[in-house]
């Protein structure tokens, strides 16, 4: 289909691996219950959903003080999902399916349990007390400048065994690495080649943006917001210019091994992503304003446009709606119609350009789940409840049945299971044919077999789409058109760029209309259901199998 590389053309998907299969009955997911459910994810054939990586959230050995995102060994596994040996032996099954697998690699920060950070802190001598980021009191409040956690609170903990402050962008518990020491940096390539020898094809690479910081440690200057972080503009704690030779290296490293890839967590915005991603510095980085914006038509179309205009010549977007981070899009763009709607997001994302990823349970129209105060467990939700409940309502486990412990656990799930699980689960809906999970099945498999999804030029074909979108796919001599009525009434577009007639044949439809095309006569018409998504190509064939069947 493509000469480009896999992660250019294919659909990756997101597994919190605490909450998605779990194999022993203790309540939390692991790595033997993702290879019991890989068939589900991609068994060669459309009657699986069809994704072409899976990205693991972190499984490395952790207290757990951020559920895995502070890690204490980086080459190894944590008991909780398994061991060495099942990792390999998912890497050995998930290949022979050809699913490639991605790992999380958290690079910013370690756990404060790492032996390199228990050296750290014994003393000012020791070797590795460079390591990470020390800096003597100043100032009345004592601490270095006035950077702000993520978390909350000054991101500057004091340590009185020392008598100096540590650096720590998130929890006290996860200090910040000093990458400009080489031997840190030389330590975290080696982690790299660790798992990349193991058979990992590529990495997510967790807060990307962060590894450096300003050297002269200035004050950040402040910024409307609600809470500390969000009050200050972060000129000097992030998005410093050593950043791309860093980039430089982990891309050398990786091209060493063929196709392997990167993609990176970038907490800045649309600009700063584009500006490290391309050839030469990493392959891929998040897009996340699809997660920030209202449900509608021109806050995409403008997003997509704005990104476009960003990219450097060669730089491919990557776009989220979900993840382990964000309320699932079933729950905040739902409104009175979640299962049409998520729908029709599922389209707008896997016919966009780009390399679209996919959170768990977001095939199935999962939405948030409701943990009472008692039952969080999210350092946030604790926090800050109950304005913000964290992050646990989007980590419930993944109902795969209607059946005693939805299929996840034989056990007490580690957080509860959804209320609506007996209806929004992977059996039901893949008995039914108009199910979310079975659109998304058809998008994703018609997508393996179009060049224009996979490759094709982007087009809008409304410059003011207040009620929906539209635009072309184009590849070589296939075209795709796409229309998206976001809203609960029918509606016909007149559109801004005249369609040759007879040329057009609908073959994805999600509610299985009578919606039409008409080209002719100087202009094109299209007619959309309500809250319909509808794809149409200009070389559909009997033999071609482009019908999203």
């Amino acid at each position: 289909m493509s000469d480009r590389p896999w992660w250019q053309t294919g659909v990756i998907y997101q597994i919190y691996p605490r909450s998605f299969a779990d194999s022993d009955g203790d309540g939390t997911g692991d790595l033997r219950g993702v290879i019991s459910r890989l068939d589900y994810l991609n068994d060669g054939t459309p009657r699986s959903l069809g994704v072409d990586a899976i990205w693991l959230s972190p499984f490395f050995p952790s207290p757990g003080f951020d559920f895995g995102y502070d890690i204490s060994d980086y080459c190894a596994v944590d008991p909780l999902f398994g061991t060495l040996a099942d990792f390999d032996l998912l890497v050995t099954e998930a290949h022979r399916r050809g699913i490639r697998i991605i790992l999380d690699l958290v690079l910013n920060h370690t756990s404060h349990l790492h032996p390199w950070f228990v050296q750290s802190r014994s003393s000012m001598a020791n070797p590795k007390r460079d390591w990470y980021l020390w800096q003597d009191p100043k100032g009345k409040s004592g601490a270095p400048n006035n950077w702000q956690s993520v978390f909350g609170g000054r991101a500057w903990q004091w340590d009185p065994s020392t008598r100096q402050y540590y650096y720590h962008k998130f929890l006290t518990q996860q200090p910040d690495l000093n990458w400009r020491n080489g031997r840190v940096r030389r330590a975290m390539m080696n982690v790299f080649r660790f798992w990349l020898d193991r058979g990992a094809d590529g990495f997510r690479l967790d807060v990307v943006d962060g590894y450096f910081k300003d050297a002269l440690l200035r004050d950040n200057p402040p910024a409307p917001g609600i809470r500390g972080y969000e009050r200050q503009k972060h000129i000097f704690d992030a998005d410093q210019p050593e950043l791309i030779d860093a980039y430089r290296e982990i891309r050398a490293l990786l091209d060493t091994y063929g196709a392997r890839m990167a993609v990176g967590e970038v907490m800045g915005n649309a600009k700063q992503a584009a500006r490290f991603c391309g050839p030469g510095l990493l392959p891929l980085a998040f897009n996340f304003e699809f997660t920030r914006q209202s449900w509608s038509p021109a806050a995409f179309q403008n997003a997509v446009l704005r990104y476009e205009r960003l990219l450097p010549e060669g730089g491919l977007p990557c776009y989220v709606l979900s993840n382990h981070d964000n309320s699932r899009h079933a729950s905040r763009y739902g409104g009175q119609a979640p299962e049409a709607r998520a729908k029709v997001a599922a389209a707008m994302l896997l016919t966009l350009r780009g390399t679209p990823f996919l959170y768990q349970g977001e095939e199935i129209g999962m939405r948030d789940g409701r943990i009472r105060r008692l039952e969080i467990q999210d350092p946030l939700g604790k926090k800050y409840w109950p304005p913000n409940a964290g992050r646990d309502p989007c980590r419930t486990p993944i109902p795969w049945t209607a059946g005693p412990g939805a299929g996840f656990t034989s056990g007490n799930p580690w957080l509860p299971l959804n209320p609506d699980y007996r209806e929004i689960n992977v059996q039901t809906e893949r008995e039914d044919p108009d199910s979310v999970l079975e659109f998304y099945r058809k998008l994703i498999w018609l997508r393996k077999k179009s060049p224009a999804l996979q490759s094709g030029g982007y087009r809008p074909l409304l410059s003011h789409p207040d009620r929906a979108l539209v635009y072309l796919r184009e590849a070589g001599k296939q075209t795709m058109l796409v229309g998206l009525n976001f809203f609960e009434q029918p509606i016909q577009l007149t559109l801004e760029e005249s369609l040759s007639p007879g040329r057009w044949k609908k073959i994805l439809s999600s509610c299985n209309s009578q919606s039409d095309l008409h080209g002719g006569a100087g202009k094109t018409v299209l007619n959309l259901q309500p809250n319909e998504a509808a794809i149409w190509t200009t070389d559909y064939t009997e033999k071609s199998g482009l019908h999203g069947k």
